[in-house]
């Protein structure tokens, strides 16, 4: 057991210190933006991930976004959409990143981006990856690259291979209503779903390419009839059948490796273009763990924006989720507000002090979840300090 733990831990650590893993945010903002209540004098840290939602949380005018990740190559992810909103138009940064695919990615990042670059790595980063918006070879959306593009290509092609999947694929994200949703998807489900994939995404491999440690593949397993596969149709059914497919960027992308002009982030739109351009200069990075940047960067933040990363630490590092969170209530201004999502139906693992401190908001949770456009976690927590 103490063998095989060490290597999966091994390979997670291996695929996510060593690749771009999120290629785009897989949290809903529009939920994150109704708890959080952001105004002109919120100071927000969060963590990075893909920048869609640290982007799409300047909409709401405020104070300053520091943006917190492990991994450098996220930030640099950031820093190349805001060079974009900074240094080109909106025709370009669509090119970039509503279509994945930009045949003119090396003289427009030579000459409008590269010294827009605020860091070195960042520079590197994509001087040796512009191949991703080139469009040439297997892969030719940049969604389709990073080791979670790498998995939703994988299964775009097998969809692809079987014409009747690929047929009521297009069929369900054409639906009118949820009716036709739920038709079409009854239909697809065991198609999508068959053993093959089953066993597929249940391979370590696949879902620390998918950013997911074994600590949360264990929780979703544990936790949901039929292990991690069941959680898995669970979701699916629940986001396919239950919520409107219209405006459901996040699955489209999946799928279809683009994005639409009416089906997008915020931060691709035209009408928001403009204000982005001026507020991005609001966005700070900081490569490095959240116990870090408060350490060395103390002050009074209105928001912690934590994604997932409670469950990883839970079951791993208890005396680091103890600091963090000792660290995050030193530097919370009055009445701040904590989010963060958990493959748990309850944050029981947080440390008894945080409880003392911190008001939990289970109803807005149920509210938010029961809205969540990407539906692939068990809680989403808001708490106040």
């Amino acid at each position: 057991m103490g063998i095989s733990h060490n290597i999966n831990e091994r390979v997670f650590r291996q695929i996510n210190g060593n690749s771009l893993v999120y290629n785009a945010c897989w949290e809903d903002p529009r939920c994150d933006r109704n708890l959080l209540d952001i105004n002109d004098k919120s100071n927000i840290v969060m963590l990075t991930s893909a920048g869609c939602n640290a982007l799409d949380y300047l909409l709401d005018n405020p104070e300053q976004i520091h943006c917190v990740d492990l991994n450098p190559r996220q930030n640099a992810l950031l820093h190349l959409k805001v060079a974009l909103l900074q240094g080109t138009d909106h025709p370009t940064l669509f090119e970039f990143f509503g279509d994945g695919v930009s045949p003119d990615a090396a003289a427009v990042y030579y000459e409008r981006l590269r010294d827009r670059m605020p860091e070195y790595y960042s520079a590197l980063f994509w001087e040796r990856n512009l191949h991703y918006f080139r469009g040439k070879g297997l892969r030719k959306s940049f969604y389709w690259h990073g080791s979670s593009g790498t998995v939703a290509w994988i299964i775009r092609q097998w969809i692809l291979s079987r014409p009747e999947a690929a047929r009521l694929t297009q069929h369900l994200f054409e639906s009118q209503n949820l009716a036709e949703q739920a038709h079409w998807y009854d239909q697809l489900e065991p198609l999508f779903l068959n053993r093959f994939v089953q066993w597929l995404i249940r391979q370590h491999l696949v879902q620390s390419m998918l950013g997911v440690p074994k600590s949360q593949q264990y929780l979703a397993a544990k936790l949901f009839p039929g292990g991690l596969a069941g959680y898995i149709r669970q979701c699916l059914r629940h986001v396919f059948t239950e919520m409107p497919l219209q405006d459901n960027y996040f699955w489209k992308l999946y799928f279809f490796g683009h994005y639409t002009a009416s089906c997008c982030p915020n931060y691709l739109r035209e009408e928001h273009f403009e204000t982005l351009r001026h507020r991005s200069q609001r966005l700070s990075t900081y490569s490095g763990s959240l116990i870090d940047f408060l350490r060395q960067h103390p002050g009074r933040y209105t928001h912690f924006v934590l994604l997932d990363h409670q469950d990883w630490l839970a079951a791993q590092r208890r005396s680091a989720l103890d600091e963090e969170w000792r660290l995050i209530l030193a530097n919370a201004a009055p009445g701040a507000r904590v989010l963060f999502r958990t493959a748990a139906f309850e944050p029981d693992f947080l440390p008894g002090f945080v409880r003392e401190r911190v008001r939990f908001d289970p109803a807005a949770a149920a509210r938010s979840y029961a809205r969540d456009r990407v539906g692939t976690y068990a809680g989403t927590w808001l708490g106040e300090i």
